[in-house]
């Protein structure tokens, strides 16, 4: 049976369409520009449209970015709940090598995140839609150190994977005197060591 829609529905599917252009406008302002640096008046002549314009959309810049930085963490959400559904063995190594590769490919998510992590000044609601992010990749992680067989609990070793990951960027990112190859293939390479002794046979929180 066909769906009837009404000028409610239009107007609110016109309006997400709307919100979603413009987070991809940020999206591309971010990847040029430091996070800290992007204005909403950058965003806004990406888009095209007027300053003013985007805050019928988004009530604040840090609406805004939150909700870029919540598409790019359901992309990587997505990708992990794929590698370690697919398989009753996941391959620890390549889900480590995927999320750092995808870190280094989006790097204007991963300056959201750092940036979200360190800043105090965050709405309460605003926390929650980061914190739910950041657990749905952690639910991602206890489901991999679940079916290697790790006892439980597991949380804590997905904290500690979670860390040690990110901290690879945090660390290598502008490693200096290296080209920018020579710096990709080390932290893959650091992230090869941190998957085998996550891999390895000890009991979590040991």
């Amino acid at each position: 049976m066909k769906q009837t829609k009404t000028f409610a529905h239009v107007k609110s599917e016109a309006k997400l369409a709307r919100q979603a252009l413009i987070i991809e406008a940020a999206e591309r302002v971010f990847a040029v520009k430091p996070f800290n640096k992007v204005s909403i008046r950058d965003i806004a002549r990406e888009a095209g449209i007027s300053h003013a314009s985007i805050y019928r959309y988004f009530p604040d810049q840090q609406s805004l970015f939150v909700e870029a930085f919540l598409q790019g963490a359901g992309e990587i959400g997505d990708t992990l709940e794929k590698l370690i559904e697919s398989s009753d063995t996941p391959d620890i190594l390549k889900i480590s090598s995927v999320y750092v590769t995808y870190l280094m490919d989006n790097d204007q998510y991963f300056r959201m995140m750092t940036h979200f992590m360190l800043d105090g000044s965050l709405a309460a609601e605003k926390i929650e839609k980061l914190n739910a992010a950041e657990r749905r990749i952690f639910d991602q992680f206890d489901r991999l150190f679940k079916k290697l067989k790790k006892p439980e609990p597991v949380r804590l070793l997905s904290h500690a994977f979670f860390a040690a990951l990110n901290g690879v960027l945090i660390t290598f990112r502008n490693y200096p005197g290296r080209t920018t190859k020579a710096v990709r293939r080390h932290m893959l390479n650091i992230a090869g060591v941190i998957a085998e002794s996550f891999s390895a046979d000890r009991p979590a929180g040991k």
